[in-house]
């Protein structure tokens, strides 16, 4: 198995943050919308391995920048930021959603 050098590494980091970093979508006040199987599909093959990455990405940027943090006093906007966030749009969202949110909180 070939291992990914750090360019590659950095471009696989930077798609995963960009597709973590998209605003969610408004559905209105329609909350009994359910998401397509294809929509599920590509949920579990593409934007769920890729928001992994940007959580594990995150959290080495968060250490590696968190005595600059604490030094500016930010260290809780910064896990929220780096961490919390792709964190909930990988493992709170249910399959296809687009919201971060479980299904037992709708």
């Amino acid at each position: 198995m070939k291992r990914m050098n750090g360019m590659g590494m950095g471009l696989v980091l930077v798609l995963a943050m960009s597709v973590a970093g998209q605003p969610a979508m408004a559905v209105g006040n329609d909350e009994r919308i359910e998401p397509s199987g294809g929509a599920m599909i590509l949920d579990a093959v593409v934007a769920r391995p890729l928001l992994a990455a940007a959580t594990l990405g995150g959290t080495a940027i968060f250490l590696m920048s968190l005595p600059f943090s604490a030094l500016g006093g930010n260290v809780d906007t910064a896990a929220e930021t780096l961490i919390k966030t792709p964190a909930e749009a990988t493992f709170r969202r249910c399959l296809g959603c687009s919201v971060s949110r479980r299904a037992d909180e709708r």
